[in-house]
Formats: structure tokens, sequence, C-alpha cells
């Protein structure tokens, strides 16, 4: 994600010993034609390019994840690309800022092999530029693409109605955002970081989140923001914006800081080294006296025993059965993949439910077919809802293939709703507090147990991003006033020490 073809070469030598195609793809970031952005000027592409081919790439990929390549830039850069290497290359932008489409039809004339683009219905937005558009405009040209438009509008109709089923899940960019040049947010994570900005009570304050990912990046040392470099740089700005903090209190060596676990991964050396590595006075803030690893991250890793893996999945999930795509799900993010399975096993494979159920929910009197196995299918009818009780939880009667049933499920709304807890008081060192609202994830520490200055407490998880909390001095644990799965809100109070 940094750009770093030393982190890429594993994956690169498997796929051509394999004797496969290899698409070896650069991020862009910063903008080849701006004199102060010069870390990311077109002798950076250029060489990077040449070190992929010799690394033995078939095919080049640009990929431009924040939509960031302007039209003028774009002619520049791939004409020099054509002209030093000799491999087809493939371009791959965002619209957020609306003028993606103007990008690949100027690549196009500098001669690039091959663009994504989206289906009309999905084009736009924080999506790619707009399939039917790219192609009636390069149509009668020398860079005619061949594509059939009548059929490309038979496709977007479909998919104009299954959009309509997800459309809570929509960014909620209604107008093209010259925004993204100043954030440089990929288009994958603008959805994403508005989600996490609106749980976490943010989201009236997007333009100070928007700002604060701007400076987190130049005070990482302006880096390649894209999965899970971008993951990082975001978590950053909003446990700063949820706290009051600018990016001078973050560099301030006097104001302790505690950052969040993805950070502290990164400045680590977890995704390699970005050029010329991450500024020396953020990595010594983050890791304190603990020495980063400038080598290749997975250097050192020992080889899994696919074998021995897949045995210790199964005990973990008791038995249940599992695939090799599920040991590479579980491989790959464990807690995800179990929390995932967890789920599967309470509420059933909840997958074969319509989407719009998934989603929404049943209306009384709505019937539904769900296929839970071959030849299997459930027709179930919800009834009617119940009252909620004062425990939280709800009666629903329906049937399940012409029986009735009647089933208690909690009402999440309410149970959501907890009790106020004590806030942490400002200035009182023996208070410790969340810096954000969240779920408490784990509790490190018991009453009555000592702990050394630095220590972790406990984390808390706000929308995937985990940060520990640390003791700010060596003391003893008077009181904890969170188990893990509590809801907490912002300057709750956690843990208290003793005097």
């Amino acid at each position: 994600s940094l750009n770093w073809v030393e982190n890429m070469r594993v994956a690169m030598d498997a796929v051509i010993e394999n004797d496969r195609i290899c698409e070896a793809a650069i991020c862009y970031t910063g903008d080849i034609l701006n004199p102060d952005r010069a870390k990311y000027d077109l002798k950076y592409y250029v060489g990077m390019a040449k070190e992929l081919e010799a690394a033995g790439a078939h095919v080049l990929g640009l990929k431009d994840m924040a939509g960031l390549l302007k039209p003028s830039a774009a002619h520049v850069l791939f004409k020099a690309l054509k002209e030093e290497v000799g491999l087809p290359i493939h371009f791959h932008t965002h619209d957020t800022s609306g003028i993606a489409g103007a990008t690949v039809l100027a690549a196009a004339e500098a001669g690039v092999d091959a663009a994504d683009a989206a289906m009309d219905a999905f084009s736009g937005g924080t999506s790619q530029a707009c399939l039917g558009s790219i192609v009636e405009a390069l149509a009668h040209s020398e860079r005619n693409t061949g594509l059939d438009i009548a059929a490309i509008r038979e496709i977007s109709h479909y998919w104009e109605a299954v959009r309509a089923q997800y459309v809570a899940f929509e960014s909620g960019l209604q107008a093209p955002a010259s925004e993204v040049y100043l954030h440089e947010m990929p288009g994958g994570q603008f959805t994403n970081l508005k989600a996490q900005a609106r749980a976490l009570g943010l989201e009236e304050r997007w333009p100070e989140v928007a700002q604060a990912y701007a400076d987190v990046n130049r005070m990482f040392g302006d880096i390649v923001k894209v999965t899970p470099s971008s993951k990082v740089v975001g978590d950053m700005a909003l446990m700063m914006v949820s706290q009051g903090l600018s990016r001078a209190d973050v560099e301030d060596p006097e104001t302790d800081v505690a950052f969040p676990d993805s950070v502290i991964d990164m400045m680590r050396g977890n995704l390699g080294q970005p050029p010329g590595g991450f500024p020396q006075a953020i990595v010594k803030k983050v890791l304190k006296t603990e020495a980063p690893n400038t080598e290749r991250p997975g250097k050192h890793l020992e080889p899994v025993d696919l074998a021995a893996a897949h045995e210790q999945l199964s005990e973990e999930l008791e038995g249940l059965k599992t695939d090799s795509e599920d040991l590479n799900g579980y491989l790959m993010y464990p807690k995800v993949f179990l929390d995932y399975m967890g789920r599967h096993r309470i509420y059933g494979p909840v997958r074969t439910l319509p989407t719009r159920t998934f989603f929404y929910g049943m209306e009384p009197g709505e019937e539904i077919s769900a296929e839970i196995d071959p030849g299997k299918t459930l027709e179930i009818r919800l009834q009617a809802i119940g009252e909620t009780g004062e425990d939280g939880d709800v009666k629903v009667f329906f049937e399940l293939n012409g029986q009735p049933r009647v089933i208690r499920v909690p009402n999440r709304l309410v149970k959501s709703q907890t009790a106020v807890r004590p806030k942490a008081e400002v200035g009182n060192s023996n208070h410790i507090g969340a810096p954000m609202p969240g779920v408490v994830a784990s509790v490190i520490v018991a009453e009555g147990q000592s702990v050394n200055d630095g220590g972790l407490l406990l984390t808390i998880e706000a929308m995937k991003m985990e940060t520990g909390i640390h003791a700010e001095r060596a003391g003893k644990v008077k009181a904890v006033h969170v188990a893990p799965g509590d809801q907490i809100d912002a300057k709750d109070l956690l843990i208290e020490l003793e005097e």
C-alpha cells in the first residue's frame, strides 16, 4: 500500500513462478504538475514503473484510488510511461471530483491500453466514471471501444433496480467534490469514513474530519493512502477530531496521546516503508523507546502450516465444517472471521434472506421464502410485532411453513440506550476516561492490580478502529467501571487509579 516494490516481490514472484499473468500496480497520489508535491513527480512514477518491469511484471497498473489524477497530468504521465516502459498499461480511477471521465479520455489519447469504468447505474461519485458515456465519447474515433451501447444500457437498467435495495449505504455524496484534492481519500474509503464519523457523532463536523485527514497525511510524511494505509490515516483523523486535538498537539512531545492501534502498527513498520521513511519525530512519539522494523514486514514471519491452522480453526469453531476459503479468511482476518462465524452460529445462514429483508426487516403481513439448503425452503410470514418489555425484548408473532410461532428478540434500539455513566474529571490524573464513543473490546487489568507507566489497561473499538488505553503513570487500580462489550460515550469514566 506504500508503493514499496520490495514489499510486492513475494506475491509477484509467486505469480510469475506459476506461469500466470502478473499485473503490478503503482498507486497514484499527489500531483505530478504541482512543484510543491515534488516527492511524487513524473520521475518517481517512471522510476517505479521500470522497477516493476524489471521485477517481471507483464502488465503495469496505475491505480488512482482517490481520483486525484487530472486530465492534463494524465496526458503527461501516460505519454511518458508508454515511451519509457514496454508494458501494456491499465488505468483505474475514481469520480469523486466529477472529472474522471475527462481523465480517462486524456489517458486514452495518450495511449493507455485499458481503463476501468462502472456500469452507468453504479457510476459517478466515489465510484468509477460512467462506462456508457466513455463508450459514446470514443465512438467513431481511433480509440473506439467496440462495445455495444444497447447492451450496456440493458445491463445498467437491471443494476439500477438492485442499487435501490442498498440506498441506506450510499455515500451521501450528492454532487462532485473538489474537496478530494484536499483530503485525498480513496473512493472506497470515503463511504466507510463517513459511516464511522456518523457513529462517533461527528457527521456534522465532516469538514473538520476532511481537514484532519489532510493534516495527518502530511504529519505522516505525505504517504500513499490506500487500504490499509488509508484506514490508518482515517483512524487518526477521527481520533483527533473527537478529542479536539490539532496536528500541533499531536506532534508536541509534551502532549500525551493515546494513538489508535493501527497507527502504532504502521509506525512499527508492519505495512512497510514509504519513500524516504516515516518522519522520525512522529515515529518516536508513537513508539516511544521501541525501535521500528524497516525491513520487509513479512521477512521474519514463520511459514504457516496450513493443515495445522485448519485443525486449529476447527477447534475454535468446535467442529463446525470449514473449507479452504474459510481458512484463507481466518488467516488474513482472524477476528473478523470468528465474529462472522459466531453470528452465523447464532442466527443461521442469514445470507439466504432477500436483500431488503436482511437490511430493513419485514412488515406485518409480509411473506418471504428462504432456501436454507438445496431443496429446503422456509416460508416465513410475519403476523405481528408486540410491545417492547421493560427488559428491552419484544415478542414477534409469525408463521413458519404454516405453523404459528412466537419468539422474543431484543429491540436493538432500546438495548443500545444504556444507562448514563459517570464522566472522568478533567485534570484528575486518577481518572482514565474514554477518548471517543465505542465499545469496550477488552479489559486487561482488575481492581487492586498494580500497573506500570504506559501499561495497557483496556482496548476500545469504534467502527473497526481499535485504540489501546494506557496508564499515564504507575499506580494501583482502584476501580474498573466497564466490562468487555459495554457501550461507552466520549469522556466516560473507565478506570480509577488510587492516589
